[in-house]
């Protein structure tokens, strides 16, 4: 996962500020991110079935927690979720759907 500005790279002798949890959460999102590619580029790379079939289980799980750290973004910064969903209007708009 990713450590640039990551709080919890070491220990944290407080709790962390809304704004600090939000960041956090922001690094979070990122980290899976680059999770996701990675396992993706490890099935890619391979012809083995055994690795395909738990890598991309891995890579799935990794979505979904991507997911639930958005919904919890959106819960922690509202007005993120409103930026979140014009771009969601945006792209919907631009595809007809």
């Amino acid at each position: 996962m990713a450590t640039i500005s990551n709080p919890f790279v070491m220990e944290v002798p407080r709790k962390l500020t809304d704004q600090e949890l939000i960041n956090a959460i922001r690094q979070d999102i990122i980290g899976e991110l680059e999770a996701i590619h990675e396992y993706d580029a490890h099935v890619q790379a391979t012809d083995n079935e055994d690795a395909k079939k738990v890598l991309s289980d891995i890579r799935d799980e990794e979505r979904e927690h991507m997911g639930e750290l958005l919904e919890l973004l959106e819960r922690l910064a509202p007005d993120e979720k409103g930026l979140h969903d014009e771009g969601r209007d945006e792209v919907r708009a631009m595809l007809g759907k």
